[in-house]
């Protein structure tokens, strides 16, 4: 066990090392910044479908996985208690309609634990909810700037869920996320003189909002033999419209910019009134969230599903901030995958029993920048690989897609994602035997 728990913290330790900004996606400038959270690497490999199950893995996105049967490799006295870390390098391609421009980013991604007590399951952890990260300047006809943004931060979720089985088929849970965070940007304007020679100061924007609130998530997972070989798995979860607490700050500055380092010295700073305009708190409206989905398969062989996510997204609002040219609306995904594992029971050929995943997904993300729908793509592969004792694995994902469009004068986004997860199994009481 020690052993184990070192290896999770190292993990921890190198993902964190290197997590500076979650994205470099320019759409994380809109609302409280891209949706980092999509699940596990074992999710996150079949498309993102996670309405799959099992005794072994911890299923991040619906709390009824919690609750469960104990098994047979733990002579039907107990579950494991189960500890999963991960993270995720993207690479990503900005295209615009006449140039290209290559970022990086690293993040960590979740650390979780589920233990067992009897039929009820308890689940809680931490994980990046958004994430902004953005550098954008515009340009007028004469490709002169006129305009740099910047943007940093985004939100994290902490979450304590509970999942019960009411009967050997049908599982309940519910899970509690406390968010929080902060989102800074700044934005500067270029001021030039009547012979366009760019002047001495420029002057600067900045704001930062310190987000924090409650939100909660319902789950229901339903798991019947349909004869001796396949088995049916539904799904439903639904997240209740929410509001976050948002405490604003936003200061104006004459600014130089250092010409050579591009580093910005304020010459003086005012700090603005939002108390007397109704913004110094305001409130961030979180929209509903549903998703249901079906799947069939063969126990520890093979899975097939697909499933379905609707988000209110138009209900979202964030009063501090209102741009001009995007709007919001309705959100879906539709997401298909499985695996197939060679054979389960193998013991001595290691490659039978790695579990091989695969999936895709379609995605209206329900940011809509000059009348145009920003929709996402993505086609995801993955392994796990066992490691340690018999329920252990080291799972890795690899995902290719895009996101947005050239079209209309935006960014499109051409990336490719890879992930690396621990999903560790133990026992901690066990009964004891006597002859």
């Amino acid at each position: 066990m020690i052993k184990k728990l070192c290896i999770v913290l190292l993990a921890l330790a190198a993902f964190n090392i290197h997590a500076q900004e979650g994205t470099t996606s320019p759409y994380s400038f809109y609302g409280i910044g891209s949706l980092k959270f999509k699940g596990t690497t074992e999710n996150r490999s079949m498309g993102g479908l996670s309405i799959y199950t099992d005794s072994i893995h911890i299923n991040l996105r619906n709390p009824a996985s919690y609750g469960g049967s104990n098994i047979i490799g733990y002579n039907n006295e107990s579950r494991p208690i189960k500890f999963t870390v991960g993270g995720s390098h993207s690479s990503t391609t900005l295209k615009t309609s006449s140039d290209s421009q290559k970022a990086t980013a690293t993040t960590f991604d979740y650390l979780a634990m589920s233990m067992p007590i009897g039929k009820l399951g308890v689940g809680f952890g931490i994980m990046p909810f958004t994430s902004v990260g953005y550098k954008l300047e515009s340009l007028d006809d004469s490709d002169v700037i006129t305009n740099r943004y910047r943007g940093e931060g985004g939100v994290n979720k902490a979450f304590l869920g509970l999942g019960y089985q009411l009967s050997k088929d049908f599982s309940v849970g519910v899970d509690a996320s406390y968010n929080f965070g902060n989102i800074q940007n700044s934005a500067i304007e270029f001021l030039y003189n009547d012979e366009g020679e760019i002047l001495q100061y420029q002057s600067r924007e900045s704001n930062r909002s310190d987000i924090s609130g409650l939100n909660f998530n319902f789950g229901v997972t339903y798991t019947p033999m349909i004869n001796e070989k396949l088995q049916l798995t539904t799904a439903f979860t639904y997240t209740p419209q929410s509001d976050l607490s948002s405490k604003n700050e936003r200061t104006t500055a004459t600014i130089v910019i250092n010409a050579n380092s591009g580093q910005e010295f304020p010459v003086n700073e005012i700090e603005s009134d939002l108390e007397a305009n109704g913004l110094k708190t305001t409130a961030l409206t979180l929209p509903s969230k549903t998703a249901f989905g079906v799947g069939i398969g063969q126990p520890r062989k093979w899975f097939f599903g697909a499933e379905y996510t609707m988000l209110k997204t138009s209900k979202f609002s964030n009063p501090i901030f209102n741009i001009d040219n995007a709007t919001f609306e309705d959100a879906s995904e539709i997401a298909l995958g499985g695996f197939f594992i060679p054979q389960y029971t193998s013991f001595n050929k290691y490659w039978k029993r790695v579990v091989y995943r695969a999936g895709m997904r379609f995605e209206n993300t329900g940011l809509k920048i000059n009348d145009e729908s920003i929709k996402e793509f993505g086609m995801s592969f993955g392994v796990g690989i066992p490691v340690g004792g018999a329920f252990s694995n080291a799972n890795i994902g690899f995902e290719i897609g895009k996101r947005g469009t050239t079209d209309q004068n935006l960014i499109q986004e051409d990336f490719v994602n890879f992930q690396l997860s621990l999903s560790l199994n133990d026992r901690w009481f066990q009964k004891r035997k006597f002859n």
